[in-house]
């Protein structure tokens, strides 16, 4: 039985072992785990070469995954079925973009389970019949095929969106800036270097430094571009007095 506000996706008569391992990648990186094949096209194909390679890590999603014979057992538990499909049926459940259902369906609590046709097929309509609702992504109406692991992927990130989403992990740390004590030093430092390579003229400074003052603060340099600029001035009063011998 699937547990209140879970959720499954489904495969029927999956053809490509690869179509596997990328839907396996596709929920993990979403947060979701419930994978059931129904009837697919290879007996064995959670332990394929070709469906472990493109599952890229997910091993966890493909072992808990299950197979069974027809769809009625991979609805065990589901109160909220989604077929998907490229283009509308004339008859059937309403046709609606995956954020508009979404945003209405996540509060709900449901068991929502979403279905995938077959890669050379599609949706049987029976099998859309048995939906509440039909998504289909908007794409290109000249060129609207996705791939199978492709679609997933986009349905994955959409549910998990609705369902509140994941929070951005920062990849560095927060910069420390400089204090004003700090820029101070830098200026100071600066002024001596511009006087020594000739582009300062302390006699007639004008507001060559309180500019520079300003460019630092709207900078906001943090401490670790306060040595590098303080390097630079170090390098410039040794070139210069190197000029000098």
């Amino acid at each position: 039985m699937q547990p209140r506000g879970s959720t499954r996706f489904i495969l029927i008569n999956t053809s490509h072992a690869g179509n596997v391992g990328a839907a396996a990648r596709a929920m993990k990186v979403m947060g979701f785990d419930d994978l059931v094949l129904v009837a697919p096209r290879w007996d064995n194909v959670l332990r394929r070469e070709e469906t472990i390679q493109r599952a890229s890590g997910a091993l966890d999603v493909l072992h808990n995954a299950r197979i069974v014979a027809t769809l009625d057992e991979a609805l065990d538990g589901v109160t909220h079925l989604c077929a998907t499909a490229m283009t509308p049926r004339d008859f059937g459940p309403p046709t609606l973009a995956p954020r508009e259902h979404f945003a209405a369906l996540a509060p709900q609590g449901h068991s929502v389970a979403f279905l995938f046709g077959s890669e050379r097929f599609g949706m049987a309509n029976d099998d859309v019949y048995r939906c509440h609702t039909c998504l289909s992504i908007p794409t290109n109406p000249a060129f609207g095929s996705l791939n199978l692991g492709a679609a997933i992927q986009v349905i994955a990130y959409e549910w998990r969106m609705a369902l509140g989403g994941f929070a951005v992990q920062p990849s560095t740390a927060e910069p420390v800036f400089a204090d004003a004590k700090a820029v101070a030093g830098l200026l100071d430092h600066w002024e001596r270097s511009l006087v020594d390579i000739g582009f300062l003229d302390p006699a007639a400074p004008k507001k060559l430094m309180p500019r520079l003052n300003q460019l630092f603060n709207r900078a906001q340099v943090t401490q670790e571009e306060v040595h590098i600029l303080r390097g630079v001035a170090k390098a410039m009063a040794e070139a210069a007095a190197r000029g000098k011998r």
